[in-house]
């Protein structure tokens, strides 16, 4: 709970230490004494924006620290221990601003974003303002309402995850479908090509044999008569050849080993290159034999020869890597065929997504409808004590698969109806002013029970309300205070008479300057506080002993 408020030099408070208590502790003063600025200084704590004009004027910075303990409260004491903020069973948030509008944020003297302080915050005090029950009038709010009473979390978490799967296969499918088109005309492009490629079907290494055989037909007539040349100097010509003379010279050289073993190696070298010119001219003999100069197959590999180049030049790559591109052509066109299946598989993600955030939306919506009839009971027995006897409440939950958002498929209508023999209506059309301050205060009392929030501010939530039925209001503060810290600033006496303690506000002037103060009043005080909320200025001693009897 809050245990300490410490404020330095805001608006027009120039310093204020408040020590609070458990239970329910009344606020009063005179109109314009500023008895909400304390919570406006908290809210500075709890991350409320700021600027510069809350500093005092003639200040350097506004400082505000507020301390809490958090004995019974273990989910604040998880998100400190969660950030490396704990410390001990103790929380203290404190913001500065300086007068040129800079704030910084502390938690436990560690500097911190303010966002930080939001979210600590959140597990720590719940403020009620004056104006909670206009908002009351939207659908959004009172489902947050209904929400904050069931307290299904895992539920909300649930739909929340589940919408956002959903929403996340939504994307992915859009973006596929965006480039469906342009995919499906890159796919007609490869399909043409990859057929007139098929058609044409070219080996891998085809080109260059081709090339080659090419190169060796065009060339035939003067292969056969340059070989056959050749054959003639090697071993056919008559006048002399290659063969004969190297006969005599090996001969020869025959001989002369005979007389002198040195020359050997010369023998035999010249012996070598006779068999290699023998076999060079049988080899020019087998090549002549099997060369055929076929016009028909020549005009095949002419033809073939330049279809190939005139689709290597088409598609922009060399002769020799025309099969390579093919290949890649032919990979393409697959992945994209690949791509369509992926579609299909998206399709069937974005179903069985979509079943499971409706399953999770099911769910979540009985839960409302269980904890709507819940509530339709505890807020119409408490606007009955809130003298509206013939009034009934009734939440209405209304479930459309089609309306799909992350909170869920569900719109809430708060329906009342304040006289009897009239038909439940939309709250907005039914309820006065202060028939809503009524309805509206009696949920957000039902609702805080509920939730798990150690402090609770009522920030003249009885706006509309006066006589008995304030009465009734400030019991509902005095029974919520048993188990939870409430600080109500109120305005009506029969409230602040029901509160454990009470602290007044006085606004003076001193010196030229106007400051703010908060005291914590003893009994006497107190019945002469509440005489004069009862009486205004003229206290009497009739409104004396009103105010004791309220005390009582």
């Amino acid at each position: 709970m809050l245990c300490q408020l410490s404020i330095n030099n805001f608006a027009i408070v120039r310093f204020l230490e408040l020590d609070f208590k458990a239970g329910m502790t009344s606020i009063t003063g005179e109109t314009g004494a500023g008895k909400s600025i304390a919570i406006d200084a908290l809210g500075l704590c709890l991350g409320n924006r700021s600027d510069a004009n809350t500093v005092r004027p003639g200040a350097s910075k506004t400082e505000v620290s507020a301390r809490f303990t958090l004995q019974d409260v273990p989910l604040a004491k998880r998100w400190l221990e969660d950030n490396d903020l704990d410390a001990d069973d103790e929380c203290i948030l404190r913001r500065t601003i300086n007068s040129d509008g800079r704030s910084r944020a502390y938690i436990n003297s560690n500097p911190v974003p303010v966002t930080q302080l939001k979210a600590i915050g959140q597990l720590l005090i719940g403020i009620h303002g004056q104006h909670a029950h206009h908002a009351m009038l939207k659908s959004e709010h009172q489902l947050n309402l209904l929400d904050s009473y069931a307290n299904h979390k895992i539920l909300l978490d649930n739909v929340s995850a589940s919408y956002l799967r959903c929403k996340q296969v939504e994307n992915e499918l859009k973006q596929l479908e965006q480039a469906q088109h342009e995919r499906i005309s890159r796919q007609q492009l490869l399909q043409y090509q990859v057929e007139e490629l098929n058609e044409f079907n070219l080996g891998l290494d085809e080109f260059d044999e081709i090339e080659q055989e090419h190169k060796r037909l065009a060339n035939g007539t003067d292969l056969i008569e340059r070989c056959q040349a050749g054959l003639h100097l090697l071993t056919e010509s008559d006048e002399g050849n290659i063969e004969s003379l190297l006969n005599k010279v090996a001969s020869i050289a025959d001989t002369l080993q005979g007389y002198d073993e040195s020359l050997a190696p010369i023998s035999t070298m010249l012996n070598d290159a006779l068999i290699q010119v023998q076999e060079s001219a049988s080899e020019i003999e087998s090549y002549l034999s099997r060369l055929e100069l076929d016009p028909e197959h020549f005009a095949y590999l002419e033809k073939r020869l330049s279809t190939a180049m005139q689709l290597a030049r088409k598609h922009h790559v060399s002769p020799d890597k025309l099969a390579l591109h093919h290949q890649a052509l032919m990979a393409e066109l697959t992945e994209l065929a690949g791509d369509e299946s992926k579609l299909d598989e998206i399709r069937l993600q974005l179903d069985a997504s979509k079943n499971a955030y409706l399953a999770n939306a099911q769910k979540l919506s009985q839960s409302r409808n269980r904890y709507a009839k819940e509530l339709d009971k505890l807020v119409t027995q408490s606007i009955h004590e809130l003298n509206m006897p013939k009034g009934k409440f009734c939440i209405q939950v209304n479930h459309d698969p089609a309306n799909i958002s992350v909170n869920g498929c569900d719109s809430i209508d708060f329906m009342v109806t304040t006289n009897p023999g009239q038909p439940l209506q939309p709250i907005s059309k039914v309820a006065s002013g202060g028939e809503l301050s009524r309805i509206g205060l009696g949920i957000q009392v039902i609702t805080a029970k509920k939730v798990a929030t150690p402090t609770l501010i009522f920030d003249e939530v009885d706006v509309g309300i006066s006589g008995p039925t304030a009465s009734v209001v400030g019991r509902m503060l005095r029974s919520l205070g048993e188990s939870t810290q409430v600080l109500c600033v109120t305005h009506l006496p029969q409230v602040a008479g029901n509160g454990h303690q009470h602290m007044f506000v006085n606004k003076f002037n001193k010196a030229g300057s106007t400051e703010t103060t908060m005291q914590a009043l003893d009994k006497d005080q107190r019945v002469n506080e509440l005489a004069r909320l009862l009486g205004g200025d003229v206290i009497t001693e009739n409104t004396i002993a009103n105010a004791r009897e309220l005390l009582q």
